[in-house]
This record gives C-alpha cells, sequence and structure tokens, in this order.
C-alpha cells in the first residue's frame, strides 16, 4: 500500500528560524489565517521535541503550560483508581495539551508520544500577553479550543455506541475527518496508537476490537494491514456508524 503523505505522522519538521516564524506557525497549527503577526515579534512559543515514548506532562502534577502539537500524536491517559491506565484521547498536530486541567492547576492526563514528535509549549505565566500583542493568535486560539470540545463531544458519541463494530467505525471517520483537516489522505489511514491503546479507547477489550475489525474488513468496508487502514466504502461506514441500537 503507498502510504505518501497519508499517515498520521511526517518527518519531524525544522524549528522555523524566527520568532515571527514561529507565531506564525503556531497561529497556522491552531487553525488561524497566514500572517497577521508582526515580522518583529520577539516573545515566541517554546519549540520542544519529543522520541518516541517520552512523556509530555504526569498526570497530577502542577500545569504551567499548556501544549499545541506541531507533528508527530501523543496519546492521553488517566490512571483509574484499581491502576488502569485508561487512554482518553488522540492528540494530533494542532490539538492543545493540557486544556483541561486548567480549573485545577495540575495536568489531568499522562501525554506520551506514540512516535517523533514535535510540541510548542506555552507557559500559563505569557500565554495572556501572548494573545493580546497578536490578535491573530487570540483568534486562532479560540478556534483551537473550539476544535477541541468538538472532538471531546466525539469521542463521548464513539462511547454511547452500543456495539463495538459502530464504535470502531465512528472512530474510523472521526480520523478520517481530521485527516482531511490535516491534508492528509482521509482514506488511507495509519494508526499511530497501538491495538490495545485503541481498545481502551473505545472502551472494549484488544480481542473485541480485533473481531470489530474483522467484521467491517469482511464486509468489504476497509482493509487492514497492521496499522495501516485503507477505506473501501465510506458510505456504508457512516452507515454502520449511525447506528444505535444492537442487532436483532
Amino acid at each position: 500500500m503507498d502510504t505518501r503523505n497519508t499517515s498520521c505522522t511526517a518527518a519531524a519538521p525544522t524549528q522555523p528560524s524566527s520568532y515571527a516564524d514561529l507565531l506564525r506557525d503556531l497561529v497556522r497549527l491552531l487553525g488561524g489565517p497566514e500572517g497577521g503577526v508582526d515580522p518583529a515579534a520577539r516573545t515566541p512559543p517554546l519549540f520542544r521535541r519529543l522520541t518516541e515514548d517520552a512523556v509530555l506532562a504526569h498526570e497530577g502534577a502542577p500545569l504551567r503550560s499548556l501544549y499545541v502539537v506541531r507533528s508527530g500524536s501523543l496519546k492521553c491517559v488517566r490512571t483509574l483508581g484499581d491502576g488502569y491506565e485508561q487512554v482518553t484521547a488522540l492528540a494530533l498536530p494542532g490539538d492543545v495539551l493540557g486544556f483541561d486541567g486548567l480549573h485545577r492547576g495540575h495536568h489531568a492526563t499522562t501525554d506520551v508520544a506514540l512516535e517523533h514528535a514535535t510540541v510548542y509549549a506555552l507557559p500559563l505565566s505569557t500565554l495572556h500577553d501572548l494573545r493580546r500583542r497578536y490578535p491573530a493568535l487570540d483568534r486562532a486560539w479560540h478556534e483551537a479550543l473550539s476544535r477541541q470540545l468538538a472532538s471531546a463531544s466525539a469521542t463521548a458519541d464513539m462511547l454511547a455506541a452500543v456495539t463495538a463494530e459502530v464504535r470502531l467505525a465512528r472512530f474510523v471517520l472521526w480520523l478520517s475527518a481530521r485527516s482531511r483537516e490535516l491534508g492528509w489522505s482521509p482514506r488511507r489511514l495509519r494508526l499511530s496508537l497501538c491495538r490495545r491503546d485503541l481498545a481502551s479507547l473505545l472502551g472494549m477489550a484488544h480481542e473485541t476490537l480485533s473481531r470489530s475489525f474483522s467484521t467491517l474488513a469482511q464486509a468489504g468496508l476497509l482493509t487492514v494491514d497492521n496499522r495501516e487502514l485503507e477505506l473501501l466504502d465510506v458510505d456504508e461506514i457512516q452507515v454502520r456508524a449511525r447506528t444505535t441500537r444492537r442487532p436483532e
């Protein structure tokens, strides 16, 4: 399968060379328009590189910065009372991490890089001043947080589905839509989450997830090759995703 420019990953980009370029890149990631940043900008966001399995933030740690994913992907994990590590979100470029911890002042999840990734760190001590100085960034920030709320709603919709196949169909459509937004192929997808992490995100057992993939594949809706997916019949996947009841 040809996966050029189709996956949820890309080669790690080089760091922009000037403060203004850093801010322009951040505004672009957040969904704002090109330009709108003073070329003389002198307050850059912090640029960080992460290796695979590196922890960006620990659950319960004091929240001092918010993060915007620039490349790669991360998983957000919450440790439950019995010690089980529940995957709560998959973060892709443009997603904001840490926002759900603002009201309590500490990180609500542990955020782990699924591959080599880069992020912008926005210290809370300077974020308000950045948004005040650069209206383009402030507008883009609101756009990103709105998208974040929509993503959380989509996750809730996935978990509200009665059957595992419907949950998986909804996730596949969500990933396809996000891939389209990012300029990637909406039909050829790569899962940066391993099967066990995806099963955790969708609230099902690993074996159930495997059976669900097999069910959709046998119906001719998609093909699965390890972590590579190709959507063959998006219309029928949408039909499956709208199902709200168990089959009779």
